[in-house]
């Protein structure tokens, strides 16, 4: 093929911000579809692009190569599943599924058929992460003993969106939070040994979960990942703390900021946070202690495209693997079962 005719599963906010501007952008692929049951949002921004009302109809497209599945969380399965069994390509937004039997599934499925599977966890490319996987792999923090990763905000009022406050499988910040900074703790730390956690609703009339506090253990340090949707002043994102010194870094990707103003992908200084975020330093060095502010690196979601490229035109490994992604739905599964029962899950 000379260019990946790829289709939308939707024009939501995920299809006009984090999927639409790099497809368009990058000369390996072609936005060539979309499925919208009623509207055509999609045309107003792409004018080329091909709008089905169904997405069976848009599967007997033979033109269409690579499907992204960017429909609310509890549809994931059954749409990535019909997209696999007609022998497409496919990318699914996080999280992956609501479960890792259904994930287990779909896994098997795709190489039944040959083709590629992918989860879009575009958080492995924000400059802030990409920071602090730098300093830990520099390995100027010596052993890392502890670490807490956040993901808050201050949001009281419940979502416009029905969908993400219906308490239904696959629901709440844990799953659409969690998914973010469990997939960049497994990505730093690997696989904990058990998890403890602690889920919890505190807006009003709130059903579903907007809290949680989950603790990763492992043989020689412990992992925090917390989320709130009442955090008003806020925290360091990344807190990283080893045997010779500390590291603090602020949640300050632009990228997304960028994106909802229509900027492209492929504009100059993408990606690029204020110096005002550089992370702080803080360790023991020729017997003292020196402190020292950490220049952010560039942030840039195309490398999860550029790979997903290399992977289906070179047959290069996924930028993002679906066996990764069904190890953030185990942990998710722990922490749940974790808060329920009380008590630590083994993994």
């Amino acid at each position: 093929m000379s260019k990946i005719n790829t289709a939308l599963c939707s024009f939501g906010m995920s299809g006009w911000v984090f999927h639409g501007p790099f497809i368009d952008v990058h000369p390996d692929f072609n936005l060539y579809a979309v499925f919208e049951r009623t509207k055509n949002l999609a045309e107003e921004k792409y004018p080329n692009i091909k709008t089905f009302r169904s997405l069976e109809d848009m599967l007997k497209d033979d033109n269409v190569d690579l499907v992204i599945v960017n429909t609310p969380n509890i549809t994931h399965y059954q749409y990535t599943k019909k997209c696999l069994e007609a022998g497409k390509h496919v990318v699914v937004e996080k999280p992956f599924t609501v479960s890792s039997t259904e994930a287990e599934e779909l896994i098997a499925l795709a190489k039944k058929q040959d083709v590629k599977l992918s989860v879009f966890h575009n958080r492995r490319w924000d400059s802030d992460y990409l920071t602090v996987k730098k300093v830990i792999e520099k390995d100027v923090l010596g052993d890392i003993v502890e670490a807490e990763l956040h993901y808050d905000r201050f949001d009281p009022e419940l979502s416009y969106k029905t969908h993400k406050e219906t308490p239904t499988e696959g629901v709440g910040s844990l799953y659409d939070l969690g998914s973010h900074i469990i997939d960049q703790a497994l990505q730093l730390f690997g696989m904990p040994k058990s998890v403890f956690a602690s889920l919890d609703a505190f807006r009003d009339n709130s059903e579903v979960g907007d809290y949680f506090d989950v603790k990763l253990y492992y043989d020689t340090k412990y992992v925090t990942l917390k989320s709130s949707y009442f955090v008003r002043e806020p925290l360091p994102a990344y807190s990283i703390h080893g045997t010779k010194g500390s590291f603090v870094k602020s949640k300050a990707d632009i990228q997304e900021t960028e994106l909802q103003k229509h900027l492209k992908p492929n504009s100059a200084n993408w990606g690029i946070e204020p110096e005002s975020e550089s992370g702080i330093l803080n360790i023991l060095k020729n017997g003292e202690f020196n402190k020292s502010f950490v220049t952010t690196e560039q942030g840039n979601y195309m490398r999860y495209y550029e790979g997903i490229s290399d992977a289906i035109l070179n047959n290069k490994p996924l930028p993002v693997t679906a066996e990764d992604a069904t190890d953030v739905i185990r942990v998710i599964e722990a922490a749940m079962r974790s808060n329920q029962e009380k008590r630590i899950v083994d993994l």
